[in-house]
């Protein structure tokens, strides 16, 4: 696996479909503000619909920190309208929800699972300046919590204008950081 920490989004042009519309989405619209990349196996199946719904009820909270969800699947828009459309769980997103058909987009994350034509359950929080903060793969059998990325962000955004700080595990915002230094080798 590569990696792909601090590394530059790849440009990119997708079709997606968002808020009963078709839309093209682009690296471009990632720059200038936080994103997260949300990528997952298939429309239409059983451990992804309760990720995506996860992530729909979470949605206005990341919106208040400025970031932007976008789910990516290697479906067409029109499966995605599909599924949105006959779906209570999907019908309940208001974030854009982009196609892969050809896998170009997973590749370039390498999250694409060649054999199958679908991706594994990839999260990529990407910066403002389009470098990759945070990156996750998960087995397709394991969901993901909305919850848990909110905070990663959170961590994420608190480092970055914080660059002499850190965050310890289970960080949440007002909790103490860290300053790494001399004086705190083998001290914690």
């Amino acid at each position: 696996m590569k990696n792909l920490i601090n590394k530059q989004l790849p440009e990119f042009s997708q079709m997606a479909y968002l808020n009963g519309d078709f839309k093209t989405v682009t690296h471009d619209d990632l720059l200038g503000k936080w994103s997260v990349l949300f990528f997952y196996p298939a429309d239409f199946t059983f451990v992804c619909p309760t990720e995506l719904e996860d992530m729909a009820q979470k949605y206005a909270a990341f919106q208040e920190l400025g970031v932007e969800i976008y789910s990516v699947s290697t479906d067409t828009h029109f499966s995605h309208k599909a599924w949105h459309d006959t779906s209570d769980s999907i019908n309940k997103i208001k974030y854009p929800m982009l196609a892969d058909p050809t896998g170009a987009l997973a590749k370039s994350f390498g999250v694409y699972l060649e054999e199958d034509g679908i991706s594994y359950r990839g999260t990529f929080v990407i910066n403002p300046e389009g470098k990759v903060k945070v990156a996750e793969i998960h087995d397709n059998g394991i969901g993901r919590n909305a919850d848990e990325l909110f905070r990663k962000v959170q961590a994420a955004q608190y480092v970055e204008k914080n660059p002499y700080e850190v965050c310890p595990a289970k960080w949440q915002p007002g909790a103490d950081t860290i300053k790494p230094g001399i004086d705190l080798v083998g001290r914690i």
